[in-house]
Order: C-alpha cells, then structure tokens, then sequence
C-alpha cells in the first residue's frame, strides 16, 4: 500500500501557491498555481495524490480536515443536490468534483494529521508546497 502525504501553501493567502505530495520521505507530485489560496492547493495535493496512486490502494495523510470532510461527508450530498447547498455557491467547484470523482473511483483512505506540530513528514510535504509555490521541480 503507498502511504503519501500532502500540503498545500499559498503565501500570500491569496497568492502563489504551490503543493506537494511525498512518499517515503520524497517528492512525487509538485505543483503550482500564479494565483491561488491554500484551500486550492490543499485539494490539488490530494488530487495529485490519488492519481499518483494509480488505482493502487493507498492512505493520503493530510493536515485539511476541509478537503477531507468535502470527500468524506459534504460531496455525496452536493452531488445529490446538483451540486447545489443550501447556503450558496460551492467554492472550489472544480477541484471538489475531480477529486470526489477520483475518490470513489479509487481505493484511498484519508487520514487527517495535526498540522504544523512536528509530525516529520507532514512537515516535509509542507516544506516541499512551499518550495514548489516558489517555482522547484522535482
């Protein structure tokens, strides 16, 4: 099973962003966006992830309880709905439909961790997403 990790930065908040996902302690997924929020790029580090695991059954561990609870409790209602809330527009519409879409299609189990309090390689994907919103590739 791969077990990855993402992040996501924008700084400023709104501004460049950037995401990573590791494994095994190293860069598989990078990526970038001129303008961007840390939402955004918190749900393309998952994106990128699911699709790096390529059908492979794999645990995503990320620091967005948000894009978590958008897959796991939120998207099956909205999409119900048509994509509709109750309390208006969903943000981030594109990344919420490709990444529910790919979670159902794909055996990941997503895994929320404490951000920003030492865990080694979330501190890693953190540090990659910011390297990455800088403009680095791997």
């Amino acid at each position: 099973m791969k077990v990855l990790w993402t992040d996501g930065s924008a700084s400023p908040n709104p501004g460049p962003g950037g995401y990573a996902v590791i494994e095994k302690g190293k860069p598989v997924a990078l990526g970038a966006e001129k303008d961007s929020t840390n939402i955004r790029m918190e749900g393309l580090a998952m994106i990128a992830a699911i699709k790096y695991a390529a059908g492979e059954p794999c645990e995503i561990h990320s620091d967005s309880e948000f894009w978590i609870n958008v897959v796991t409790k939120w998207a099956p209602g909205w999409a119900r709905n048509g994509w509709k809330k109750k309390s208006g527009e969903i943000k981030n519409l594109d990344i919420v439909k490709e990444l529910y879409q790919l979670y159902l299609d794909n055996p990941a189990e997503l895994i929320w961790v404490r951000g920003h309090v030492g865990t080694e390689l979330n501190e890693l994907a953190d540090e990659w997403a910011n390297r990455a919103r800088k403009g680095e590739k791997i």
